[in-house]
């Protein structure tokens, strides 16, 4: 069963998020902030991240910059209300796969999920 940290400061919203991959066979895992999910990420060995940009102690793009200085390939989808075309240029420059809108819908969330994963048919 492949393993995603879902890291947001809504609890509501990454609960959400847990339910939407459990729902589509995911284990999943959540951290509130940048800090704890570095320090997750880290110390267990995830197949996707799933990312909010703003949160507190230690934003989304810092997370995924720091996590990829680490020489980790995990695939890595951004979630964010930031809509902008310049929001979604420092996401990949950081390192994100994926740019998604929220709100997403959980039939796409688990296409963009599962195709990463390549296990998109």
């Amino acid at each position: 069963m492949k393993k995603v940290l879902v890291v947001d400061d809504s609890k509501v919203v990454r609960s959400f998020h847990m339910n939407i991959l459990k729902t589509s066979g995911f284990m999943a895992d959540g951290a509130g902030d940048g800090i704890e999910a570095l320090e997750k990420a880290l110390s267990n060995d995830y197949d996707l991240i799933l990312c909010d940009i703003n949160m507190p102690n230690m934003d989304g793009l810092t997370f995924i910059s720091k996590y990829r200085e680490e020489e980790r390939e995990t695939p890595i989808i951004i979630i964010s209300t930031q809509e902008e075309t310049v929001h979604r240029r420092k996401g990949f420059e950081a390192g994100a796969n994926i740019y998604v809108v929220k709100p997403v819908k959980p039939a796409d969330l688990a296409l963009h999920i599962k195709m990463l994963l390549g296990e998109g048919q």
